[in-house]
């Protein structure tokens, strides 16, 4: 019964999809921001799940128009609250203790909701202030059926729809799912709010709230409590009584060092995020959406951003071809035509003209239009800066992020190599030249019994001898023939001089047969040399 039930879920689900695919695919000619607002509101209208889809689009300025990331960006899933009942249950279940006897003080109003969880203020048994974030019951369950019926659907367009093929959406909703399970895990979100903390250590002017583990659980996160106002929202009178361009210096340093020497960065910085708490510092919150970058893929994104800064187009363009995948029709010249355009745009420019985020996302998008996949980190990435970018310009409209990137590459590299030198890379080293030095003697030994018993040999391969030697004997079996049948012909031209009984047509029947027997053989000759040799495959020249 629940499978039929489910079933039928999903099918209502694919029609409403498929719908909704339809609908926004083939509207005809119309402003895009109408367009877009439209489709916001269909997001909203099928639920959390799709709210999410919706955020997560925002960041894929490579498949959609800037009116649409605009309108998508704003997206909110601020939801009623559940009872506070359910909270209690839930909490309880996952602790395994009685609300009352873990908490002092438990507030029943929460200070925030949304579809995935919401948060309640509360204090410890220590006096100690926390925030207690607690999972919206069943959201998994709902997550991952509409998940299911979306997964089938981006399938379907990606098999039978030129623009499925082209943008692949099923990627990106194999994306989704994988930020929501991270999302719902606060076990996970734990170990990234404790990661975050020791990395940004250096940097006295941000703060992560940490977990506390004993109060902690897969659906429950206890953690410090912040207290702070969205950086965006702040009046000029309060920003006046900070250091706007020290924490504006600091938080873009820190992302710095987060993308390009950790390889981790919370990924989500967007305005309710970054909060300015009361005794002046930055809050980094809501670590449920993280990113890691591979060390390769780190030292090109520095590479690029230092050629994105300095104006070298040409160096730019090279880097993203060389990390991405091109697709059948990769139109390379187009792509290193617009990637110039972006960044000479960019040279020389302050966050009151550009976004750093933004040019890196209109670089994907160029990729993408012109048949290069980047890999998918480049896209949440450029969304990460661009957030960045908004929040450093409400602590400093004047800062210059081109000049703080060149001053951090010398930095940024130093503390690459420094990582490279960790303890661990250090004994994986000594571990590799232990297993060399161990079989050292054996080859030594082998190498010395070769040269003494004279058997070192030499092989180069700089081309295959064997097609070689065949096209040579080819050559001179054609010569041979040449000669023969020439002779043939000269011949045939004396015997016509020589009277006989035997004539053919009229002529010497010895000086016509030979005439004939040439003309054969050069017409199989020439069928030879225009036929067989252009329709037999050719093997490789070098090897």
């Amino acid at each position: 019964m629940l499978g039929l039930t489910l079933k039928a879920r999903h099918l209502g689900r694919y029609k409403e999809l498929l719908r909704l695919f339809y609908k926004h695919a083939r509207s005809g000619p119309g402003r895009d921001h109408e367009r877009a607002e439209a489709l916001t509101d269909d997001l909203e209208r099928l639920g959390p799940t799709f709210v999410k889809l919706g955020q997560l689009l925002s960041t894929r300025i490579d498949l959609l128009p800037p009116a649409y990331i605009d309108a998508l960006s704003r997206l909110q899933d601020d939801v009623e609250p559940f009872p506070y009942e359910l909270v209690e249950r839930l909490v309880e279940s996952e602790l395994g203790v009685r609300l009352n006897k873990a908490f002092r003080a438990f507030e029943r109003e929460p200070v925030a909701a949304a579809s995935l969880a919401q948060t309640h203020r509360a204090t410890l048994r220590d006096g100690t202030l926390v925030a207690v974030k607690v999972q919206r019951p069943g959201v998994r369950r709902a997550f991952l059926e509409d998940l299911a019926a979306l997964s089938e659907v981006a399938a379907f367009v990606d098999q039978h729809t030129e623009v499925g093929r082209r943008y692949e959406f099923a990627s990106t909703v194999e994306e989704l799912r994988r930020n929501l399970l991270q999302e719902l895990d606060y076990v996970h979100e734990a170990r990234n709010l404790r990661r975050l903390s020791r990395n940004l250590r250096e940097f006295p002017r941000l703060v992560v709230p940490l977990p506390h583990d004993d109060y902690s659980a897969r659906r429950v996160l206890t953690m410090d409590f912040v207290s702070g106002k969205n950086i965006t929202s702040l009046s000029p009178l309060r920003l006046a009584e900070v250091d706007g361009p020290a924490l504006a210096d600091e938080l873009f340093r820190a992302y710095l060092k987060q993308i390009l020497v950790d390889g981790f960065f919370h990924a989500d910085p967007h305005p309710g995020n970054v909060l300015l708490t009361e005794d002046g510092r930055v809050a980094l919150v809501d670590l449920g959406m993280t990113a890691q970058l591979p060390p390769g893929l780190q030292e090109d994104l520095l590479e690029l951003l230092l050629a994105v800064v300095d104006g070298r187009a040409e160096t730019a363009a090279d880097i993203a071809v060389s990390i991405g995948r091109k697709r059948e029709g990769f139109h390379e010249d187009t792509f290193r035509r617009e990637v110039s355009r972006l960044v000479l745009e960019h040279k020389g420019a302050t966050l009151e003209q550009i976004d750093t985020g933004r040019v890196i996302l209109d670089i994907s998008r160029a990729s993408r239009e012109s048949g290069l996949r980047l890999p998918s980190e480049m896209t949440m990435l450029g969304k990460t800066l661009l957030n960045l970018d908004r929040a450093v310009w409400a602590l400093d409209p004047r800062y210059d992020p081109n000049a703080a990137i060149r001053s951090e590459a010398l930095n940024l590299v130093e503390a690459r190599v420094k990582r490279s030198f960790s303890q661990g890379a250090v004994f994986t080293g000594l571990i590799d030249v232990k297993k060399f030095a161990e079989k050292l003697p054996d080859r030594m030994g082998r190498i010395l019994d070769v040269l003494g018993d004279n058997r070192l040999e030499l092989k180069v391969k700089a081309f295959d001898e064997g097609m070689l030697i065949e096209g040579l004997q080819k050559i001179a079996n054609r010569i041979a023939l040449g000669v023969v049948l020439g002779s043939l012909i000269v011949g045939a031209a004396l015997m016509m001089r020589v009277e006989t009984s035997f004539r053919v047509f009229g002529y010497p029947g010895l000086a016509i047969l030979l005439f004939l027997a040439a003309a054969a053989g050069g017409v199989g000759l020439v069928v030879d040399i225009l036929w067989y040799d252009e329709s037999r495959p050719r093997k490789p020249r070098f090897r």
